[in-house]
């Protein structure tokens, strides 16, 4: 049985799973990075696509000057929902959108910002094309991406354990798609295939990931991902023999309590092009 075709599906109970979880166990610490090297652009308008349930949006919100118009998209109206319902220190344009065919006008922002969405793009030189077409002259596009799964020591652990369940057709969602768009040629490639012609900087940032419990760790990544999908189409029963066979791989190497582990990702910043 392969993967199904919502594999990369964050809805249902995934979006609140993820954000009370995931969230604060490896996106928050590169959110404030993204938000941090915007702050340093002196923009004015700034669009964030793969918006997820807004980690970088609320960032941004809290740090950037209120003159600074913030609108926030995604693909999937769930993830918008959650976020928009969440909310942020002020005001933000919310809005179901796809990467692949952005609604809005040529040259429209400063600054567009991507947290660890552009490994989902179907086809990300498109998307990119897009980006750009939306950027100002001299605009930037800020994005970061998992390195791959073996330098991420939570994500690899809870994979290996639910592969091993179903060894012969385990999942492969976290190494294909979170983990598998890290190689900084291939990345500056897809950028100037889609027209990125200025600066292009891959930086490599690592981090620690914390969680208080072994269960939280399992739970964040078997019921706050669309690996849910892939457990969920097996039948009743195997998400929950899959979280407790996560979490007996994640107490095993990392302990019970207080956990701390590796996490590592590129961030990308290119220019595009002056007037």
């Amino acid at each position: 049985m392969n993967e199904p075709a919502n594999s990369t599906n964050f809805s249902g109970a995934v979006p609140d799973v993820y954000d009370r979880h995931l969230v604060p166990m490896i996106f928050d610490a590169y959110a404030a990075d993204l938000t941090t090297r915007v702050g340093t652009l002196g923009v004015c308008d700034v669009l964030e696509v793969a918006s997820g349930t807004g980690a970088v949006t609320r960032a941004m919100a809290a740090a950037l000057p209120d003159s600074v118009s913030l609108v926030a998209t995604d693909l999937s109206a769930a993830m918008v929902e959650h976020a928009s319902r969440v909310g942020t220190a002020r005001p933000v344009q919310w809005q179901v959108a796809d990467a692949m065919q952005l609604p809005y006008p040529d040259a429209s922002f400063d600054a567009v910002v991507c947290q660890f969405g552009v490994m989902f793009f179907p086809d990300r030189v498109v998307a990119y094309r897009e980006i750009l077409r939306v950027l100002r002259p001299g605009g930037w596009f800020l994005f970061n991406v998992w390195d791959r799964i073996e330098h991420n020591d939570f994500a690899q652990v809870v994979s290996s354990a639910v592969a091993d369940l179903y060894p012969g057709d385990p999942p492969t969602f976290m190494e294909r798609i979170p983990h598998g768009y890290f190689l900084p040629d291939v990345i500056r490639a897809d950028l100037v295939a889609a027209g990125f012609d200025g600066a292009i900087d891959v930086e490599e940032v690592a981090s620690r990931s914390r969680a208080a419990t072994s269960a939280l760790v399992a739970t964040a990544y078997c019921h706050g991902t669309p690996m849910r999908n892939f457990l969920e189409a097996r039948g009743i029963g195997h998400l929950d023999a899959a979280t407790a066979a996560a979490e007996a791989a994640v107490a095993r190497s990392f302990g019970r309590t207080d956990l701390d582990g590796r996490i590592n990702a590129f961030v990308v910043a290119a220019a595009a092009r002056p007037e």
